[in-house]
């Protein structure tokens, strides 16, 4: 099977949410929902200004197209303290 980049976008509750705290506790998500192949793999984040303070987290990180769907994750994330909605905005098939 090919792996896939995926890129969430996490909504925080609120402008004052820490990101870098928020950002930590969906990376270990994120590894305990992967394959095996991918755990180690790089986990990236990028802060998207929103307006008037607020900024949403898109986290960008591959897996392996068999685990299916993220569903799972994103109901996971959803329920993590101080995320108002959870989005996949991107999956692609990684080259290489």
């Amino acid at each position: 099977m090919a792996s896939v980049i995926i890129t969430l976008k996490l909504m925080p509750a609120s402008p004052e949410v820490n990101l870098d705290a928020l950002f930590s506790e969906a990376e270990k998500h994120i590894r305990a929902f992967v394959d095996e192949k991918h755990k180690d793999g790089e986990v990236r984040k990028i802060l998207e200004p929103i307006g008037f303070g607020l900024s949403a987290l898109k986290i960008m990180f591959v897996m392996d197209e068999s685990v299916g769907t993220t569903e799972k994750l994103e109901e996971t994330l959803s329920h993590t303290p101080n995320v108002e909605s959870v989005e996949v905005t991107d999956v692609r098939r990684a080259l290489g």
